[in-house]
């Protein structure tokens, strides 16, 4: 592998360059804090946007923005740079897209209800079976009488008619208890306090503009602004769960390419399987075996190795494993596993290195040719190109003033969802129920000017029947006719989002 044709990691027994051929078979950046790993997912972030790739990370620490900007000198970097030997090194930064969910420092980043889907909403509010359950039914009436759940609104509106009509939907789709309306109800608010209603709505991400290259042919680097939203870890892990649900569902088959068409960076990702029941962790081993034929490449950054899944992190071939320190018999356990997923190297004591290793060194080991990994190597990882530490303010604002998404995202859109529908249904059922309290009045008035008081029984009988019936019609239109199904009806995938355009 040259430097032409791959990312240079560092210097171990020789240059250690990342294969884009096989970059979209995943990847670990792992260690403990301080070890590094920032670092090394800014120099592969920085390689993929060299090699026209575009990057979607999110900056938990809020210090990778200034991969925008060239790096600056400095003793340590000359000496590294030339103890690596790169002969072409030099300092500057990536076309960056910076993305907020709050919309306060960067693009605003929404989704709506619909799009998510029950399955990673009940992860989300942290449902037990039986309240997921009453979800799924919202969504699945929604979905059948074709009303779009947009926002926190919609879904609220939804769950108040499925709780006031819960008797004639329970035989079609179960029972609905008023206990789990409450439950759910009160979930929304919490999320809601948490700012989660600057999240749901529209207009909601095109994750086409993830997919951008800019000047001189390099991809674009997305930044997800995440320092605050890492106070809330379940809707931090379940935003990026969505994430890669969509690029899942809407991206087509490409096969393996010469290079990914984009590099998906999961930073704390203990956060996306603490707690996570069996079934979702299994749905998303699938989407993770499956991405990588639609040209995607994910990469987990955490602490321990043993916060991923033996089922995802065997599927994780490119491996950067910095430095872990073995104080309890769990972090030893860790030392063992991060040990004996390398492909040993005769020379080296993996186990012995792992607890030796300094700053800025890791083990490394990638695909090479054949998807075979290359023996593993104690490495210098090589130093940025671009600036290590965050933005100043002024630059920020500057860089998203210049942004291509200025404006399109900016402004709020709140067009005629479920929320709306039921209004107007309501609104209808009400006054249809007006009149024909109105029309039975009159009815009663003329059956009271009736001279014969058996013709006024008969009479009497005979309004009561069309009266009674008029109300039952009534009740079936708001529940039932005016919900007819619109459009073709709604699918969707594997973490119960939307099949966008079918």
């Amino acid at each position: 592998m040259s430097a032409q044709s791959g990312i240079l990691i560092g210097k171990g027994e020789d240059n250690i360059y990342l294969n884009p051929r096989f970059a979209n078979r995943h990847g670990l950046i792992a260690g403990a804090t301080g070890t590094g790993k920032t670092i090394s997912l800014q120099v592969l972030a920085e390689g993929f946007s060299r090699i026209g790739v575009p990057v979607f990370m999110a900056d938990i620490k809020g210090d990778l923005t200034g991969i925008a900007a060239a790096g600056n000198p400095h003793p340590k970097i000359d000496e590294r740079v030339q103890t690596i030997g790169i002969d072409d090194f030099r300092f500057e930064g990536c076309p960056t897209v910076i993305w907020d969910l709050s919309g306060e420092r960067g693009h605003p980043v929404r989704a709506t209800m619909s799009d998510m889907g029950p399955l990673l909403l009940a992860r989300l509010l942290d449902l037990n079976n039986t309240q997921e359950g009453v979800l799924n039914i919202a969504f699945k009436v929604a979905d059948d009488q074709g009303m779009l759940l947009l926002d926190l609104k919609d879904l609220r509106a939804m769950l108040q008619f499925l709780g006031e009509n819960s008797k004639q939907f329970s035989n079609t789709y179960g029972n609905v208890s008023s206990a789990s309306i409450g439950a759910i109800q009160r979930a929304l608010l919490v999320l809601e306090q948490q700012g989660a209603d600057q999240f749901f709505g529209e207009p909601a991400l095109d994750l086409w503009d993830f997919m951008r290259t800019g000047a001189g042919g390099y991809g674009h680097v997305n930044i997800l602004a995440a320092d605050r939203l890492i106070n809330t870890p379940r809707l931090y892990a379940t935003f990026l769960l969505w994430l890669l649900a969509e690029l899942f569902e809407d991206l087509p088959e490409v096969g393996d390419l010469d290079k990914p068409r984009l590099v998906f960076f999961f930073d704390e990702a203990h956060l996306l399987f603490d707690d996570a029941p069996k079934a979702l962790v299994d749905k998303v081993e699938q989407v993770v075996k499956l991405i990588r034929s639609k040209g995607v490449g994910i990469y987990f950054i955490t602490q321990n190795p043993l916060d991923v899944p033996e089922s995802v992190l065997g599927q994780l071939g490119n491996r950067i494993q910095h430095a872990l320190r073995a104080f309890t018999p769990r972090d030893q356990k860790a030392v063992r596993t991060a040990a004996e997923t390398f492909r040993q190297n005769p020379n080296l004591d993996t186990a012995e290195t792992i607890m030796q290793m300094g700053v800025g060194e890791a083990l490394v080991s990638v695909l090479e040719d054949k998807g075979i990994p290359s023996v593993v190597q104690r490495t210098l990882i090589r130093p940025p190109q671009s600036r290590m530490g965050p933005l100043a303010d002024a630059e920020r604002a500057g860089l998203l003033r210049s942004s291509p998404f200025t404006g399109r995202y900016d402004t709020t859109i709140d067009r005629e969802s479920a929320y709306e529908l039921l209004q107007k249904r309501a609104e209808a059922a009400a006054t249809e129920a007006a009149a024909l309290k109105a029309q039975q009045e009159e009815e009663k008035a003329a059956r009271r000017a009736a001279k014969s008081a058996g013709n006024a029984r008969q009479e009497d009988n005979f309004l009561g029947n069309i009266g009674e019936t008029m109300v039952k019609n009534a009740v079936r239109a708001a529940t039932s006719s005016a919900g007819r199904r619109i459009g073709t009806q709604i699918v969707r995938g594997i973490l119960g989002s939307l099949f966008k355009g079918r």
